[in-house]
C-alpha cells in the first residue's frame, strides 16, 4: 500500500481512538493557542489537544501532498507520559508508534 495513503488511514485511526477516550474536542480551540513557541505547544494546549488541532491537520495536509516531513517523528513519548500505558489507551499509543515508525522510514510500520 502506498505510505501516503496508509499514514492518512492511521490519522484516522488516532483520530477514532482520541474520539473514544473522550480526547477529541468538539470546538476549535482559541487561536491564540496555536501561537506557541514551546514545543509540543505544552504551554497552550494538552498533549491532545496538540494532537488534534497541530499534529494530524499537519500529517493530512503532508500526505495529501504526498510529502513527508524532515527527519523522525517520534511523539509516542509524549503521548505515552500524557496518556499512560493502560489497556484503554493502547491502541491509541499502538496508532501513534506506527505513525512514528512510518514517517521515520522503518521497515514493518504498516
Amino acid at each position: 500500500m502506498d505510505i501516503y495513503v496508509t499514514i492518512a488511514s492511521r490519522l484516522m485511526d488516532l483520530e477514532s481512538e482520541l474520539r473514544q477516550l473522550g480526547q477529541w474536542q468538539e470546538e476549535p480551540i482559541a487561536p491564540e493557542a496555536l501561537r506557541s513557541s514551546e514545543p509540543f505547544c505544552v504551554d497552550t494546549m494538552s498533549a491532545a489537544q496538540w494532537l488534534q488541532f497541530v499534529f494530524v491537520p499537519r500529517m493530512r495536509m503532508l500526505a495529501a501532498a504526498r510529502q513527508l516531513p524532515p527527519g523522525r517523528c517520534d511523539i509516542a513519548p509524549l503521548a505515552e507520559h500524557f496518556f499512560g500505558e493502560t489497556p484503554a489507551t493502547r491502541p491509541l499509543l499502538d496508532t501513534i508508534r506506527a505513525l512514528d515508525a512510518l514517517v521515520s522510514g522503518q521497515a514493518g510500520a504498516s
